[in-house]
């Protein structure tokens, strides 16, 4: 058997590429969007990959199992259970609880484990040559390291009310099979630390069955539901507000994206008629780049980790927009939009042809420093705003500061005094730099970002 995960940091997403190397044969398994890596390791290790699975409809990322497919001339295999509002709207092979799926002289048996959506699938493989025990678990976004899949998304990003607590409840059901498989059984999740499918997933990419016995919190309340389910829906984090339009887009019959497309590099007549047409402008500088020199009105959000994820929080998928970046970052920057199927990308300047196209018209700030802060806030009149999670909010904050979440700031703008000064601050510095290009590019002048933030604050001088 050959076996490779292949895994995107951007958004904390597992996938597997699992091939029979007698039958020349591969599977995927929650495929990205941009494809093209799946079908590069097909072809440097001679498989055909004719088998594409899915292990629900997922909310985080825009899966590329249709894309993957047209090219490859796999076949889809997607879940059937759920009930009818949880059905696929394209032709795809039917997969229900206990299925066996055949991938030469491996297979892969479908267990049903609905929770975290009502139609998730788990896949137990079993590589045959060597054992008839199945020894790897494929568990999506049942179970990861350390943590177990949130059952809130439906109601909490797609707005289907009444369903967190069914979706606790059918978690824990599906919970006590998975507590009766064998402890040697490797766990292979579809999200490591930094989704928000979660709260405290571990950073390690894989485990045990066995260890999660014994180190998951959520296998430790299998006995008392009422515990588990106030535990599993209390402090998750707050859901991008993409995560409804994944939903829609993994579901229906949409538009396929084979390749990932060549952005045009504006010329000043183009750029100047995309500011003319209002088309957002996203600054995809380092945070200190951007705060040296930038244009009023652009929103920074740096190409990291956590570019896609505040990109899916403040731009909508009927809008164009203009990125500001390097050259070589270009096509880095647009697969990392392509995963989230957020394709209008008008074309992009360097941060040289920004200087050049508005010569004397950028702006710079300067970020305070603790002892100014602390200044501030003893001089008084100042807004302290702490746009951390309301979790992280509720752990320790600066004394009489407001929690106003970076990803809904804009819901919030009325909280936000213009008469004085507001000082802005998250745990290091990353997302209050964000959050003040966004105010500012909303008209608030008087806003200052404390880059030190709450880990810098709550450590004694």
């Amino acid at each position: 058997m050959y076996f490779e995960l292949v895994y995107d940091k951007s958004l904390a997403q597992a996938s597997y590429f699992i091939g029979c190397q007698k039958g020349g044969i591969a599977a995927v398994i929650d495929p990205k969007r941009d494809v093209d890596t799946y079908l590069k390791i097909a072809k440097e290790n001679d498989f055909k990959i004719t088998h594409i699975l899915e292990t629900h409809i997922h909310a985080d990322f825009l899966c590329g199992s249709r894309e993957l497919a047209e090219l490859s001339g796999g076949e889809l295999y997607l879940s059937d259970e759920g009930g009818e509002d949880w059905k696929y709207e394209f032709p795809h092979n039917k997969v229900k609880h206990g299925d066996i799926i055949k991938l030469g002289k491996v297979s892969l048996e479908a267990i049903f484990t609905p929770g975290h959506t009502p139609e998730h699938l788990s896949f137990l493989l079993t590589d045959h040559p060597a054992t008839d025990k199945p020894t790897m678990l494929f568990s999506g976004d049942f179970v990861f390291v350390g943590d177990v899949g949130r059952p809130d998304l439906l109601e909490q990003a797609a707005g289907m009310k009444d369903t967190q607590e069914k979706g606790a409840h059918d978690l824990f059901d599906s919970l006590q099979d998975f507590a009766k498989m064998e402890d040697y059984i490797l766990l292979w999740p579809g999200h490591g630390a930094g989704s928000a499918c979660g709260k405290s997933l571990g950073a390690v990419n894989m485990s045990t069955i066995g260890y999660e016995k014994i180190r998951n919190w959520a296998l430790k309340l299998l006995d008392d539901k009422a515990a588990f389910t106030k535990e599993l829906l209390e402090d998750q984090p707050e859901p991008p507000r993409y995560f409804s339009m994944m939903k829609k887009l993994n579901k229906e019959d949409r538009k396929l994206l084979t390749e990932v497309p060549e952005i045009k590099n504006l010329d000043q007549a183009e750029y100047k008629a995309a500011k003319k047409k209002e088309l957002k402008l996203i600054d995809a500088r380092p945070k200190q780049q951007f705060a040296d020199s930038f244009l009023k009105g652009t929103l920074n959000i740096p190409n990291d980790n956590s570019f896609s994820t505040w990109m899916g929080w403040f731009l909508s998928y009927e809008e164009d927009f203009v990125l500001i970046a390097s050259s070589d970052e270009i096509e880095d920057l647009t697969r990392k939009l392509m995963r989230i199927g957020m394709d209008k990308i008008h074309g992009y300047i360097t941060p040289d042809q920004l200087a050049d196209f508005e010569n004397g018209k950028l702006m710079s700030y300067q970020p305070l420093e603790k002892k100014l802060v602390e200044d501030k806030i003893s001089d008084g009149d100042v807004q302290l705003i702490d746009i951390r999670r309301q979790a992280e909010y509720k752990e320790g904050h600066i004394e009489g500061a407001i929690n106003l979440y970076i990803g809904t700031l804009d819901e919030n703008f009325e909280k936000v005094d213009k008469n004085r000064e507001a000082i802005i601050y998250c745990n290091s510095g990353n997302r209050s730099a964000v959050a003040y290009s966004l105010l500012v590019a909303n008209g608030f002048d008087n806003i200052s970002n404390y880059s030190g933030g709450w880990s810098e604050w709550r450590q004694e001088d």
